[in-house]
C-alpha cells in the first residue's frame, strides 16, 4: 500500500478507505467504524479513535484481525499467503530474516504450541525486537492463562495497528 496524505485517506471511497484500513487492522468491525469517523483532521485523532474503537472491539474480532499475520519468524508463509501486506510484514520481522536455523525452529514449534494452547497465532509487535528476544516472549507467553493472553494479544495487535496506521497516512 503507498503512504497517503490525510486529505488523500479523508476522499477515498468507503471501500477503497476500508482496503486501507485493512493492510493496517484485518478486523472488519474495526475498519468499518474507522471508515465512518472520516474525515480526521489529524493522524493524531485518526490513532486515538483507532486505540478506542480497538478497545470496544470483541476478542472474536480480535482474532478476525490475529488471522491476518504470518507467523512470527514463518518466512515462507510471509512471502505466500500474505503477499498483500508482505513489504511492511517484512520490515516488522526483519530479525527473523537473519536469525538462525534453530531459533527459526524453535519459533516454529513455539507458535504451533502457541496455536494449539490457545486457539489463534501468536502475536507480537515485532518492530525492533530480535529473533531471540521475540523467542523469549512466546516461551513466557505460552505460560499465561488464556484470558490474560488474549488480552496481551490484542495489545501488541493495538501496537502493530498504531504503526502501520503511523505508515499509511504520511504528511
Amino acid at each position: 500500500m503507498n503512504p497517503l496524505t490525510l486529505q488523500q485517506f479523508n476522499c477515498l471511497s468507503k471501500e477503497e478507505a476500508i482496503e486501507a484500513l485493512t493492510y493496517c487492522c484485518g478486523a472488519s468491525h474495526w475498519a468499518s467504524k474507522i471508515e465512518r469517523l472520516r474525515p480526521f483532521k489529524s493522524i493524531k485523532s485518526l490513532v486515538e479513535n483507532s486505540a478506542r474503537i480497538w478497545s470496544e472491539l470483541s476478542e472474536k474480532d480480535w482474532k478476525e484481525a490475529f488471522t491476518h499475520h504470518p507467523k512470527i519468524g514463518d518466512l515462507e508463509s510471509l512471502k505466500k499467503t500474505f503477499a498483500s501486506t508482505r513489504d511492511w510484514a517484512q520490515q516488522e520481522q526483519q530479525a527473523s530474516q537473519g536469525a538462525s536455523i534453530s531459533v527459526l525452529q524453535a519459533l516454529a514449534l513455539g507458535n504451533q504450541t502457541y496455536e494449539n494452547r490457545f486457539g489463534y497465532i501468536f502475536i507480537v509487535c515485532a518492530t525492533g525486537k530480535s529473533a531471540n528476544e521475540m523467542l523469549s516472549l512466546l516461551e513466557g507467553r505460552l505460560k499465561n492463562d488464556p484470558k490474560l493472553e488474549i488480552t496481551l494479544a490484542a495489545k501488541e495487535q493495538e501496537k502493530i495497528t498504531k504503526i502501520r496506521l503511523e505508515k499509511l497516512i504520511h504528511e
